[in-house]
């Protein structure tokens, strides 16, 4: 198993809406599905015309499964050029029950925190529920209330609604929030509230509370919902967030970017909208700080200079930094990286002199003289080449 890579058989392939599928894989090997924590994610080996490329998809079922993983996945752009396209395009027009798929452990630090008694809010986006579904299942186990809020365009889109619904209980209340509903929607009383989440609709539908809240879905959606969770008094150590795509900070983001605005915000929907209950069980069916996803904790460090001498700057590691991405871009530098999580090697540069250590094990090594600085600190004075 070179790096860490498994052989899956596709089990099962289920479209979730127009636009989303979910697929099964069983381990070819007849051992067990790897252990997984609520949250995380699996990385696929997609086949390329010159090498292979990694992609990282959230685990969508419950974490407890043992016979299989499951991904819920949005098809995106063509394959012709566009890289965000690679693996769903693959996945949905190539993948099919009984393919072989090479896949890497479940990784990633975007989990649900099961030591807190706190009460939790689910906020996501599109194709950003998967982690949340994963969470909410285990948060089905717990004895906290939790409010589930899922956006996204219409029906035809919206996947895992009845997955959703299904773990629904006193504690439990999800709700969805529709931008263009469907007389298809509307007729089946399919959506909470019409056009987006705004303060006004998180005051009537989620009490003041002490919540640990977790964000996942478009940037743009994240970075509004970022902000309101402020507005209404959720403190930023207690707001989690998953990028799907290029990792980024949502704070860095939240202050050069205004928040969208809507000409039809759920709160001012008509009152038959907002009053929808949901009284039925449908079958269960089974779709970067915090933020900033935080390494776990280390032994102290050497204290010392980092040099990125290609740049002719250095700058002083003072442990403010999460790792030497980090502090490579508070020195103003602008380092190439993608998942931040040792899994895409974009990040990989020379290292002319010194030593780091990972708190992050990188997916694949990187070569001698070489080090991925999204998921690594120096054990003291270092010389990058960047």
């Amino acid at each position: 198993m070179a790096g860490g890579f498994r052989k899956f058989r596709v089990a099962d392939k289920i479209a979730e809406s127009d636009i989303i599928t979910s697929f099964y894989f069983e381990p070819t090997d007849g051992a067990p599905v790897w252990d997984v924590l609520p949250g995380q994610y699996i990385t696929l080996r997609i086949p390329n015309a010159n090498e292979p490329v990694l992609r990282t998809y959230s685990v969508s079922c419950d974490p407890s499964e043992t016979g299989h993983h499951r991904i819920t996945v949005k098809r995106e752009a063509g394959m012709n050029g566009a890289s965000d396209g690679i693996g769903s395009c693959w996945l949905h027009d190539e993948v099919e029950v009984g393919s072989i798929v090479e896949i890497a452990p479940p990784r990633g630090t975007f989990v649900l925190d099961e030591t807190s008694p706190r009460p939790v809010l689910l906020l996501s986006g599109g194709v950003g529920l998967t982690p949340m579904v994963s969470m909410l299942h285990r948060l089905r186990e717990s004895e906290r209330d939790v409010h589930f809020l899922h956006a996204c365009e219409n029906g035809q889109v919206h996947a895992l609604r009845d997955e959703v619904m299904s773990c629904a209980n006193a504690r439990i209340q999800p709700r969805f929030i529709y931008r263009s509903p469907s007389d298809k929607d509307r007729s089946g009383n399919l959506f909470d509230a019409e056009g987006v989440i705004d303060k006004a609709f998180m005051q009537r539908h989620v009490p003041i509370g002490d919540y640990d809240a977790y964000i996942c879905g478009p940037t743009s959606f994240m970075v509004a919902m970022y902000q309101l969770l402020q507005v209404l008094g959720v403190s930023k150590n207690r707001i989690s967030y998953e990028f799907f795509g290029k990792a980024e900070s949502l704070e860095a983001l939240a202050a050069k970017q205004a928040r969208p605005k809507s000409d039809t915000a759920a709160s001012r929907a008509a009152p038959s909208i907002q009053s929808l209950a949901f009284l039925t069980n449908p079958d269960a069916w089974a779709a970067d700080d915090v933020l900033a996803k935080t390494p776990p904790a280390a032994a102290p460090l050497s204290d010392g200079d980092v040099t990125f001498r290609t740049s002719n700057v250095t700058a002083s590691w003072d442990h403010a930094a999460a790792s030497l991405l980090e502090l490579a871009e508070n020195a103003g530098l602008n380092p190439e990286f993608s998942c931040r999580a040792g899994i895409c090697n974009s990040c990989k540069c020379g290292l002319v002199s010194g030593e780091v250590e990972y708190f992050e094990t990188p997916l694949m090594q990187p070569e001698d003289g070489q080090v991925l600085i999204c998921c690594s600190r120096p054990k003291g004075p270092v010389v990058l080449d960047l």
